[in-house]
């Protein structure tokens, strides 16, 4: 019966299923010693194996594990193989074009790895200290709000925050076509929990566009078990640290989504008779990232750069899972459901979007002051919006009206077509390089399009194209 624990009274041969509850599997263990916590160990289920992980010691003989597949069709007696060592993926250069999930079997259809290629476990350590390399080298997107107000670290950590519905996924997408063409590095994508639809239509837009070759996907969807979707993050950060530390390649590292990540341990540690804490997550939550994000850096010669996708529930930026993500970051780019609402594309806050390279020694003072005028424009019109719902634009002050003017403009200056959505909205992709950006932002702030249209500035690229709409539209 659902929710009750089956319970064997067989011998069991080097090891054994003795009992089954959901996700989780105990096993009793032939002879001491009991494996060690995060051992891998395989039963075998006629034509398939089924991966367990070990994570807790019940007595002398017990081990509890969680299941990384469907447990369905397994039975009591059934015998357990010790792996040997935590569980492994299979890295290297044959895994570019493919799609595999948690344990590196292939799901894309095609044909399997052979038998000898390299493997790694997805339990490391991150490289000492001292092999760990800052960096103050800018990694640009072609997407004008991210690299004026929170631009990207090369070997740094990024996460986009946002509720359902965002734009979360499109953006990742984009920057894996982006990032792709213009540094021609290698991509990982990690899915975690994400829905099956989301996966095929990134496998059918890298295969589109080119650069499916150069990327490689690690999937755990929403419809399989917990174990799945708690360690797909782990096999894909393996990979990219094969291609850092063996191949001295740079990677970015894609994942979508670290909450689920979160979800999927919450149900874990539920399941496995932990007592919740904070807002009801696991106990083990900051551990839990910690042993993910620990792990995405640089060394010599070579860099893993991340940019992760959040979901945040109930847009609710103070839950525990959110809190935690945000102090392993070096840029924040928060996603904004009234921005969206309004057709606002990139639906980017450019006033809760934050990065630690947005100084002026990084980014040079030009960046640093054009950045910084945008920012307290865009803030003091949000400011002023009240008093406009309320008694009109006719109750500002001639320096209020310039303002708020400009930074109508600004915000729609730094909306954007997407390459990745062009079959959707018909508009081709912009990608814009910085000098551009910034040319455009000064244009603005300096009053040269106080009298242009403000849709000319809508969905452009560079300030050249809205001139060249803004004439059209006269013309017209």
């Amino acid at each position: 019966m659902e929710g009750e624990r089956e319970v064997c009274e067989q011998e069991p041969v080097d090891g054994a299923i003795k009992g089954i509850e959901g996700s989780i599997v105990d096993v009793e263990i032939a002879a001491p010693p009991l494996p060690p916590i995060s051992q891998a160990l395989e039963v075998a289920d006629g034509a398939r194996s089924l991966v367990l992980e070990v994570q807790q010691h019940l007595d002398m003989r017990s081990v509890r594990c969680v299941a990384l597949g469907d447990t369905m069709g397994l039975s009591c007696g059934m015998r357990v193989r010790d792996s040997g060592g935590p569980i492994a993926v299979p890295v290297g250069e044959a895994l570019l074009g493919r799609m595999v999930n948690v344990t590196g079997e292939v799901i894309d259809g095609g044909p399997g790895f052979p038998a000898d290629i390299s493997r790694l476990p997805i339990h490391r350590a991150p490289p000492p200290l001292d092999e760990q390399t800052g960096t103050r080298e800018i990694l640009l997107t072609g997407i004008k709000v991210i690299d004026l107000l929170a631009p990207l670290a090369r070997g740094g950590k990024a996460a986009m925050f946002g509720g359902a519905g965002v734009g979360k996924t499109v953006l990742i997408m984009e920057l894996i076509h982006s990032t792709a063409e213009k540094y021609a590095g290698l991509s990982i994508f990690a899915g975690i929990g994400e829905r099956s639809r989301e996966g095929h239509e990134l496998w059918q837009e890298l295969k589109r566009t080119g650069v499916i070759d150069r990327t490689a996907l690690v999937l755990g969807q929403m419809n399989e078990p917990p174990g799945t979707r708690w360690r797909v993050g782990l096999s894909a950060l393996t990979l990219a640290e094969y291609f850092r530390d063996t191949m001295h390649r740079d990677v970015l590292l894609l994942i979508d989504n670290v909450f689920r990540f979160l979800q999927a341990g919450g149900e874990v540690s539920g399941l496995l008779g932990r007592l919740p804490s904070q807002v009801g997550y696991q106990p083990t939550l900051a551990t839990e990232i910690a042993s993910l994000e620990e792990r995405i850096t640089s060394v010599r010669g070579a860099a893993v750069t991340s940019i992760q996708a959040v979901y945040v529930p109930a847009d609710d930026f103070t839950d525990p899972a959110v809190a935690n993500i945000f102090t392993h970051l070096d840029a924040a780019i928060v996603l904004s459901r009234e921005m969206a609402s309004q057709g606002l594309y990139p639906a980017i806050d450019p006033l809760d979007s934050t990065s630690v390279m947005l100084d002026a020694t990084v980014v040079g003072a030009r960046h640093h002051r054009i950045a910084g005028e945008c920012r307290r424009l865009i803030e003091h019109y949000r400011e002023l919006q009240e008093i406009i719902s309320l008694l009109g634009m006719g109750e500002l002050s001639s320096e209020d009206r310039q303002a708020v003017i400009r930074a109508r403009r600004l915000i729609r200056f730094l909306t954007q077509p997407f390459a990745v959505t062009t079959q959707f909205t018909g508009e081709t992709g912009a990608t814009v390089p910085i000098d551009d950006t910034l040319t455009g932002c000064e244009a603005i702030l300096g009053g040269e399009t106080d009298a242009w249209d403000e849709s000319s500035l809508y969905m452009i690229g560079t300030i050249e194209d809205a001139r060249r709409k803004q004439n059209e539209s006269r013309g017209g």
